[in-house]
């Protein structure tokens, strides 16, 4: 049987969740069921082109096969693909790119002098 790939079109981006984590690094579990549905996590499968004005404006699709992305539980719509569930949304129902940050030394500058030892 042949394998499929879903390519998606306009401002369209296909995600793959990623497993929702439950443990916090508090050490709290989050059961499942809860009220309020968290942001979802996942990985860009493929984007689309984007929309004809916005090479026009210099915009560019903001995302990339391959970014880990975080999105609302409400976004796009559920779809599957050779027994593969994926979410298929606009670029902008995203909510962010994860992205690893950099180590810093010494105190946290956007605290200005909130901390101070005196």
């Amino acid at each position: 049987m042949a394998r499929h790939n879903l390519r998606p079109i306009f401002d369209q981006v296909v995600i793959k969740e990623l497993e929702p984590e439950r443990m916090r690094s508090s050490g709290l579990v989050v059961p499942p069921g809860s009220k309020e549905a968290p942001p979802q996590h996942g990985i860009v499968l493929a984007v689309g082109q984007g929309l004809d004005w916005w090479e026009q404006a210099g915009v560019k699709m903001p995302v990339s096969p391959g970014d880990h992305v975080v999105f609302p539980a409400t976004a796009g719509v559920w779809v599957e693909v050779d027994e593969e569930r994926l979410l298929v949304c606009r670029v902008t129902e995203l909510l962010g790119v994860l992205e690893e940050a950099a180590e810093e030394e010494g105190p946290d500058p956007a605290l200005g002098d909130a901390v101070r030892e005196d």
